[in-house]
Formats: structure tokens, C-alpha cells, sequence
């Protein structure tokens, strides 16, 4: 059985927090999707995420960013597929490699969750009364975290969200219509 972390006389606050907040993100993360009457796990979830924040992906790099093995991303991907969530395509330059974009049905669902997630945490937010006061501060450590863990910030997000249509010089993989493309 593993042991517990040694107590750390409030050394490590900070992690002890984020730790928290983390836990408490998932959480709401959980709860949205449920909101949404989906079927979507949060690894299917942070799939999209991801799909979103870095652009379109070859299987192997999506792998790599969930920290899983490719199989288990593909299989994924095929799950994404079945749901209409995401789509493969080649790319006329390289025909060689399928790349995972979001469908429109994949990007309306996580616009949803994102704002279901978005409106949870305004509330939580809301009874913290001593937030408003180093608001700024804190938020400036929080982006910094996400741009440290290579996400991008909420307003750059959105961004990324709102342009994440295929572009043109995609056409369907094997076994899929144009249509079913975003």
C-alpha cells in the first residue's frame, strides 16, 4: 500500500492547492458532460480539448499530448468517429497520414461543455468574497500555469475554438464523406 505524503508545514501551499482545484476541475469537467446527455468520457473529452488548442492531429501526436499509446488513441479516435464527434482526413500534401479534426457536432458539444464548465465555476467563484480583491493576481498565475502546461489562455482558446473548421486542403479519409467533416 503506497504511503501518504509526508505533512509539509505548509511548505508546499501552492501545490497543496493546485492539487485541490485540480481535483475539484475534474469535478466540474464530470458534471458538465453529464449536463450535456453525451456519452462522453473526460479522456474523450480532453481529446477534443486538445483537438481544439492545438489543431488538427495526426493520431500519433494526439497520443503523444494525452500521454497514451497510439493504439489507445486510435482507438479513441475510432470512438470519436462512431459518435460523429471527430473526422479523419489526409491532407493533399501528405496522403500518407490521417489527421483528427473536430466535426461541427464535436465542436457545438464542447462549446457547450466549455460553457456549462464556464458558468459552474462564475458561481463557485461568486462565494469566494476575497477573489475580487487579488482577482487579477491570482488570474495571472493561473495563465501562467496554463501556458507552463502548454494550454492556451481562456480568450486564446475561444480563438483557437471559434477557427477550428478543417481547411480546404483536406479531403475525407477512407470510408467517410465530405460532409461529415467540419
Amino acid at each position: 500500500m503506497s504511503q501518504l505524503p509526508a505533512p509539509d508545514s505548509g511548505k508546499d501551499e501552492l501545490l497543496n492547492a493546485f492539487q485541490a482545484v485540480a481535483r475539484a476541475m475534474v469535478a466540474i469537467t464530470a458534471r458538465s458532460l453529464g449536463g450535456l446527455d453525451s456519452e462522453v468520457t473526460v479522456s474523450q473529452y480532453r481529446a477534443l480539448v486538445a483537438l481544439v488548442s492545438l489543431g488538427q492531429q495526426r493520431t500519433s501526436d494526439l497520443a503523444q499530448e494525452l500521454g497514451v499509446a497510439t493504439s489507445t488513441a486510435t482507438r479513441l479516435a475510432d470512438r470519436l468517429v462512431a459518435k460523429g464527434l471527430i473526422t479523419r482526413t489526409r491532407r493533399r500534401d501528405d496522403r500518407r497520414a490521417a489527421w483528427l479534426g473536430l466535426t461541427q457536432e464535436g465542436k457545438a458539444l464542447l462549446g457547450n461543455a466549455m460553457k456549462l464548465r464556464r458558468a459552474e465555476i462564475h458561481s463557485l467563484l461568486r462565494a469566494v468574497p476575497s477573489i475580487t480583491k487579488e482577482g487579477r493576481e491570482v488570474a495571472a498565475l493561473l495563465n501562467a500555469f496554463a501556458e507552463a502546461a502548454n494550454e492556451p489562455v481562456d480568450t486564446e482558446w475561444w480563438v483557437r475554438w471559434l477557427n477550428c473548421d478543417q481547411s480546404d486542403d483536406v479531403e475525407p479519409a477512407a470510408g467517410q464523406s465530405r460532409t461529415t467533416s467540419s
